[in-house]
C-alpha cells in the first residue's frame, strides 16, 4: 500500500515520530521530483553572482540536516557545534562563498540526501517519544522541543524548494532568451 499522502504510523516508528516522519517524506519527495532530468548545468545555475543556485540550495538541506542532527542526537557543547557547523560551511550560511559549490549531479545529490536522511530515521527508530519534547533554551529567549527543531529541518526544506522552482523558471526563461 502507498502511504505518501497518508500522515500515519509508520512501522518502526511511535506515533509522534510516524506523524514527523510523514511529513518529512512527503517534503523530500516534492524536493526529489524537482531534480527529475536536471542538467548539471541546471543545478549550477545562478541568475546573478549573489543568488543561490539549486545546487547550492540542496548543499544547505544537507547541512540543516547534518548540523541538527549534531545538535539533538548528541550532546556537545556550544563550542563543539560551532566547529562541527564551520565543517558544512559555507553550505550552511550560504551567500557569496556558496558560490564554490558547483559541479555535483542531481545523482550525487539525491544520493547524500538520502544518507543523511537515513541516519535521521535511524536515530529516530530508536527513541522513546519523550526525547521529542525534550525542551532545550532556543531562539528569542524562548524554548523548543526537539520536535519542533525537526519540524524546523523540513520547514527550511519546503521554503528552499519554493526557491528551486523560482530558480528552474528563471533557468527556462534564460536559454529561451539566448
Amino acid at each position: 500500500m502507498k502511504t505518501l499522502f497518508l500522515i500515519k504510523e509508520k512501522e518502526g516508528l511511535e506515533k509522534d515520530y510516524s506523524i514527523l516522519y510523514s511529513m518529512m517524506t512527503y517534503a523530500r519527495k516534492t524536493t526529489l521530483d524537482l531534480l527529475e532530468n536536471i542538467s548539471i548545468d541546471e543545478l549550477d545555475f545562478q541568475y546573478n553572482k549573489d543568488a543561490n543556485s539549486i545546487g547550492m540550495l540542496l548543499e544547505h538541506m544537507i547541512a540543516v540536516e547534518k548540523i541538527y542532527q549534531k545538535l539533538t542526537f548528541e550532546s556537545v557543547t556550544e563550542d563543539e557545534l560551532e566547529e562541527f557547523a564551520e565543517t558544512l560551511e559555507p553550505a550552511l550560511s550560504l551567500g557569496e562563498k556558496a558560490n564554490i559549490l558547483k559541479g555535483r549531479t542531481a545523482e550525487s545529490y539525491i544520493q547524500e540526501l538520502d544518507q543523511v536522511r537515513q541516519k535521521t530515521l535511524e536515530f529516530f527508530s530508536t527513541q522513546s517519544t519523550k526525547w521529542l519534547y525534550e525542551e532545550t533554551d532556543w531562539w528569542y529567549d524562548e524554548k523548543a522541543n526537539n520536535f519542533f527543531k525537526w519540524f524546523h529541518v523540513f520547514e527550511d526544506e519546503i521554503n528552499h524548494r519554493g526557491q528551486i522552482r523560482i530558480i528552474k523558471k528563471m533557468y527556462k526563461n534564460t536559454l529561451q532568451n539566448t
